[in-house]
């Protein structure tokens, strides 16, 4: 098989981890993504995980104020072969059209243009957004992807950009501690400061 020819058995099985994604019914404080042709069903983060999701969603809008940008926060985003993330924060036009993706789920990989987690406690958890992920959302080109991460020493936020679908990884990787700003280089966020103000003080 030719490195453009799609594999029968691996779309079949897309098809069917859509369809059921599609079909599940989660109890509240729940969430499912399709990440790696895998169903990923996780607990809604605890209350510092949703405290820095909403402080960064909120200072996000407030920059993105004057543009035609937005953050949004519970927003699917999906790709083709039939993935789905549900990722903490994203940006994307505020015009985006929701025809882009065909059945009404969510806004297309394409249109978005940064997407932010917050990595929660767990092995699991942390590998989902440090490593999973990291390949997911480069591998779809998503121009611009930040990591807060309370459990990488005393706290880091990575900001990882210039994504190489083909490799699958980043050629920009800018990481520091809480306590040190750090600034988005790129994109509709250009300038746009991660600080105390979102991750909370340089830790002991």
């Amino acid at each position: 098989m030719s490195e453009n020819e799609v594999d029968p058995d691996a779309a079949e099985l897309d098809a069917v981890l859509w369809e059921a994604w599609k079909a599940m019914e989660l109890p509240e404080g729940y969430r499912a993504e399709i990440i790696e042709g895998i169903i990923d069903v996780q607990r809604i983060g605890r209350m510092r995980h949703g405290l820095i999701a909403n402080r960064l969603s909120e200072a996000l809008s407030l920059s993105l104020r004057e543009d035609t940008y937005a953050a949004y926060q519970a927003m699917a985003v999906t790709l083709g072969r039939r993935r789905v993330w549900m990722p903490d924060v994203l940006v994307a036009s505020e015009g985006w059209d929701p025809r882009a993706d065909v059945e009404g789920i969510g806004i297309a990989a394409s249109a978005v243009h940064l997407v932010a987690e917050v990595v929660s406690r767990g092995k699991r958890h942390q590998d989902r957004d440090r490593v999973r992920k990291r390949r997911e959302y480069a591998q779809a080109g998503i121009p611009v992807y930040v990591i807060t991460d309370d459990y990488d020493d005393q706290g880091t936020v990575t900001v990882l950009t210039e994504p190489r679908p083909e490799k699958a990884d980043w050629v920009g990787v800018h990481r520091v501690a809480y306590g040190t700003e750090v600034t988005i280089p790129e994109g509709p966020a250009k300038g746009f400061v991660i600080g105390e103000a979102i991750t909370g003080p340089k830790r002991a």
